[in-house]
């Protein structure tokens, strides 16, 4: 957490507070989805952080101008505002924390999910008569909701980021997309990345992997230090 902290004051977003759609939506009956089981991700149907980072890039990267060639002509290429580029990396950084966890287990009944995330902490919503309900812990305010079958969590960090995952299962219950977005005000854009793991039968393992933005997926029988 403190390095998300860190990321955050480069981000310069800790004087403003992020605003969320506070129009919860309810329920009748039992939850709209059951996401509960183990899932691991599945690396080749899910975003390299560095290519997502890389479109970014592209896309906020502005004309230069060539004196050579006038007003009116382009001739200097392209390129990404210093400003812009350092808060677009801290963006993707903070994203690649976030999502770092390769396996997700999650724990469902009628009054709330619990997702637990390997080697990090576990998101948690409740939900009373068909209601969400505002769930306070160390790290900030998690909001959920149901967006028809889609269980969309939105944690508002006290240093002034807001996190947003949004879980959906397909039809055939065999995976589970989750699209994580980190948006601050200090940034023109928010940064998205989605992630696809599939169910599988929990076995003890020797190996530890997680997926960085300068090695890719790395893999060890002991701890890995990013």
């Amino acid at each position: 957490m403190r390095r998300v902290l860190a990321l955050c004051l480069l981000l310069n977003a800790c004087s403003s507070q992020p605003t969320i759609d506070d129009s919860i939506r309810s329920y009748a009956g039992g939850m709209p989805a059951n996401l509960s089981g183990s899932w691991e991700r599945d690396y080749s149907r899910s975003d390299d952080i560095q290519g997502v980072l890389n479109s970014m890039l592209r896309k906020l990267s502005r004309p230069v101008q060539d004196p050579g060639f006038g007003n009116n002509r382009r001739g200097g290429g392209s390129v990404v505002p210093t400003q812009d580029l350092s808060k677009v990396v801290a963006l993707a950084r903070l994203a690649d924390l976030i999502t770092r966890p390769d396996v997700l287990t999650i724990t469902q009944n009628e009054f709330e999910v619990s997702i637990a995330r390997k080697d990090d902490f576990a998101m948690l919503c409740e939900f009373y008569d068909g209601y969400a309900k505002r769930t306070e812990s160390d790290y900030g305010t998690e909001v959920c909701s149901w967006n028809g079958h889609q269980l969309v969590s939105h944690l508002v960090l006290p240093d002034g980021l807001l996190i947003s995952h949004r879980f959906t299962k397909s039809a055939d219950g065999r995976s589970l997309h989750v699209a994580t977005t980190v948006s601050s005000s200090a940034t023109r854009a928010p940064f998205t990345v989605n992630r696809v793991y599939v169910k599988f039968t929990p076995t003890e393992s020797d190996f530890n992997c997680v997926e960085t933005l300068s090695m890719k997926r790395v893999c060890s029988t002991g701890e890995i230090v990013p």
